[in-house]
Order: C-alpha cells, then structure tokens, then sequence
C-alpha cells in the first residue's frame, strides 16, 4: 500500500520503509519485495461494506461504470524499446460508488472480455446498505438489470437509459421502471428525462475512475491475474482512506442564546 501511494515499485518501497525504520531508531525486518509479490497473490481483501462509515443514514445511490487498465507486460516493454506495434492487453475495473460520499463501495477487476451487465449481481453482493437509486449508462440496459436491483432492494429506483430502438413491453399488467423510462424519453425527449430522473449525478462515478487512474496510475504492475486483483483493491482502500482523511467531520450544536439584559 505504501509503494502505491507514493508510486514506488515492490524494490523501491522495500529501500523507502527500511529507510524510513532507520530514521525512526527501530530494528525491524522489512519485508523483501519476492515475499511482497508472494503475498499479493494469496492475500484476500475485505471486500465488503460493513466496516465503512455511511456519511448519511438511509439507503444509498449507488452509481456503477467500468473503465479500463492497462496491463504492463512483454508487448509494452517490445513498443517502448524497439517501436514494435503488439497487441496490448487490458483489464476491466468495475465499481460502484456512492453517490453522496464518493466512496468506492463495490469493485471488480475482470478480463477484457468480460462484458459489464455480468458484473451486476457480483457487485450487488457487496453492498450490504439498502440501495434507494441505482444509476448506470446504457451497457446496462435491459431487464435482467431491473430485476437483480430489485432483488437486492425491492424499492429501489432504477435509472438507465434505454436503448434508441427500445419498445415497451405488450400485454405486461404490472407497470414496469424500464417501460415508464421508454415512454418518457419518447414523449419528452432524453435531455428532460435526465433533468426529471438525475442521471447527471452519472458523472461522479467518471469522476471516481478518473481519481483512480490520476492517483493509483492508469495501469497495473502486477504479472499474474490474482495479483492483479489484489493491486486494484489496494488502490481502492487507498482512495477510500483518502477520501475518509479529507472529509469534514461535522456535528450538529445549537446555537447558544443572546445573553438578556
């Protein structure tokens, strides 16, 4: 955690903590960075939300999106030193976010490959907090995404917008999100159904992913698969502490009365 906020790979932070000990006056042995690379490939992260500090009571909005990372590897080190165009791999993060805090509450790490409506229910599991809206671009379209929120908070409110070529559903007695979501966008128009349903707070989760990349850095270091994974929720604690660090602690007090003459 402390190579990755100061940007430092598993070598370097071996020689900064060693030093910071030394300057400390303390005889500690300091882990070596095979013994780091080793760990990182069976440590398990507490991925759930029960420690986490809601900054509000009550359920929350959960935003979720998806941004992509780069895996450095053979194909990078060919194009830096010979200029050799290679196929480059990547991975997928998907998170999700609270709307009202910005903290990361949910997160995966997937192949490429792996399209992101199959990540849903995964990160729904996580969120242990009653959901009251749930915010997602179009890749989530569609009504197995309705039901698995629905499933998870039976009142939640559900804001993504359709396709251009989706319909209603006929002959469906019980009133679906999706379908009032259709015919709204096809009365009115998708700038007032955005105004109407406050998909605009969509864009606090680009923000979330921009923080990851601008902070952790746009690509990850680790080799194997399971360390990548371990990389990308130690990025997501770190943001989260940060997060919790710059965060004002406000109490509510009353105003003391004007002394009476």
């Amino acid at each position: 955690m402390l190579g990755m906020v100061f940007g430092l790979r598993l070598r370097q932070s071996e020689g900064l903590l060693s030093s910071v000990l030394d300057m400390m006056g303390l005889d500690l042995p300091v882990p070596d960075h095979t013994t780091l690379s080793r760990r990182a490939r069976t440590w398990k992260p507490l991925s759930k939300s029960n420690d986490r500090q809601p900054v509000a009571d009550g359920p929350v909005h959960v935003l979720i999106d998806s941004t992509g990372l780069k895996v450095y590897g053979a194909g990078q080190w060919l194009e830096e030193k010979h200029g050799v165009k290679s196929q480059r791999s990547w991975r997928k993060l998907h998170l999700a976010v609270d709307a009202d805090s910005g903290e990361i509450i949910a997160h995966s790490l997937t192949d490429q490959e792996t399209g992101d409506a199959s990540q849903l229910e995964p990160l729904l599991d996580h969120i242990n907090d009653e959901i009251d809206q749930f915010t997602a671009d179009g890749a989530y379209d569609g009504y197995p995404t309705y039901d698995a929120v629905l499933r998870h908070s039976a009142g939640a409110r559900v804001v993504i917008p359709p396709r251009s070529n989706a319909v209603e559903r006929p002959n469906v007695q019980a009133s679906c999100q999706r379908d009032d979501h259709i015919s709204s966008m096809q009365a009115d128009g998708r700038p007032k159904w955005q105004t109407s349903t406050g998909y605009g707070k969509r864009a606090l989760i680009e923000t979330a992913m921009g923080r990851y990349k601008g902070i952790i850095g746009p690509r990850l270091h680790a080799r194997s698969f399971r360390s990548q994974q371990t990389e990308a929720a130690i990025g997501v604690t770190i943001l989260n502490r940060m997060l919790a660090c710059g965060r004002p602690k406000s109490v509510r007090c009353e105003a003391p009365t004007a002394a009476t003459k």
